[in-house]
């Protein structure tokens, strides 16, 4: 059925969950249920309905969800929905006119008082021959038109024709395949569903260079890498490794943030670059790129996985000084703004 968007007859407002008015997505992880809602409203007294429409990660149409008003009056209505796939969804929340709704609240008024009933039952047929038409074909449909034939069947009792319209399986149906009209749809809007590690995760801070040994005090990726499984065994889900990368001699600082750094002091890792490479290289001390290679999967072995710090800050010897200098912000003697804390 065609929709108008965002503005129509019965407007379509206020719609959650949303980060930054749509242009970020709300977030999510597999398996949990996020709570859309909406203010969803119309002039007069005719009934309203509202739903759900979600988009996967591959761009089909997922589930048709209902939603319903979160508290009498207040124009609220939600829908709980599960997602259990990562990627990229957006969801669409749809309103409408439910008019079988609105000829049923008018039947039970109408009926037992006998005003026109031959007249509203015969509204009541017709509705639910549109009802069968839009209903998929099976056993679905047949449910609705026999439904619309005892409406419409002026030889059976009034009351008999009536109830034809309101068994439990012709609600079932129409709560499937509901009748809708003047359809009015909110602007799709994104929803990042993540592994459930982005939700929550202990996360372990390591300097590799303190896992050294008697022979060699600054450690590697090879020695460290002996101190994952008591890492593990603590119940980490992260190791979180401070910048790896080479780190620059000027300004070094020594043991205990002093200011001069003495011979063998091997300075701070946010400090980055030298003339062994920036922050796309490793500090020779710490090993190769193939031993970091290695040290990320042995942790993986053991269940955890390496989280890297990306620190901006250079240190004036970066590579990146001299071949980039329109990246920095200089000084007035032509010297680079570094962190200096």
């Amino acid at each position: 059925m065609k929709s108008t968007r965002a503005i129509g007859r019965i407007p379509v407002r206020d719609v959650e969950p949303r980060v930054e008015c749509g242009r970020r997505p709300a977030k999510a992880v597999t398996g949990e249920t996020v709570r859309i809602s909406a203010t969803v409203f119309r002039e007069g007294h005719d009934a309203i309905g509202a739903n759900v429409v979600l988009k996967n990660p591959d761009g089909g149409r997922g589930p048709w969800t209902p939603m319903r008003e979160l508290a009498p009056g207040s124009d609220r209505w939600g829908a709980d929905v599960t997602l259990e796939a990562m990627g990229r969804w957006t969801y669409t929340v749809e309103a409408w006119s439910d008019p079988i709704t609105t000829w049923r609240h008018h039947a039970e008024i109408k009926i037992p008082a006998g005003i026109d009933p031959g007249l509203v039952l015969e509204e009541g047929g017709q509705l639910y021959e549109r009802a069968a038409a839009r209903a998929p074909r099976g056993p679905e449909r047949t449910l609705l038109r026999d439904a619309a034939k005892k409406l419409l069947d002026d030889s059976a009792p009034v009351a008999e024709r009536h109830a034809a319209a309101l068994t439990p399986e012709v609600e079932a149906v129409l709560a499937r395949y509901p009748l809708r009209e003047l359809v009015t749809a909110s602007e799709p809007l994104p929803l990042l569903v993540e592994r459930e590690r982005a939700l929550y995760g202990a996360w372990y801070e390591f300097f590799p260079r303190s896992e050294g040994t008697a022979e060699r005090p600054h450690g590697t990726f090879r020695t460290a890498a002996r101190r994952l499984p008591a890492i593990a065994a603590m119940g980490f889900d992260v190791v979180y490794l401070p910048p790896i990368h080479p780190i620059g001699t000027t300004f070094r600082k020594g043991r205990n943030n002093a200011l001069n750094a003495a011979s063998g002091d091997v300075g701070v890792p946010w400090a980055i670059g030298s003339p062994e490479g920036g922050h796309d290289a490793v500090h020779p001390d710490l090993g190769t790129l193939e031993d970091f290679a290695w040290f990320v999967e042995r942790a993986a072995e053991l269940g955890l996985e390496i989280a890297l710090d990306l620190a901006l800050q250079c240190s004036p010897d970066h590579p990146w000084v001299q071949k980039h200098p329109e990246w920095f912000h200089h000084r007035p003697d032509g010297t680079i703004a570094y962190a200096e804390n």
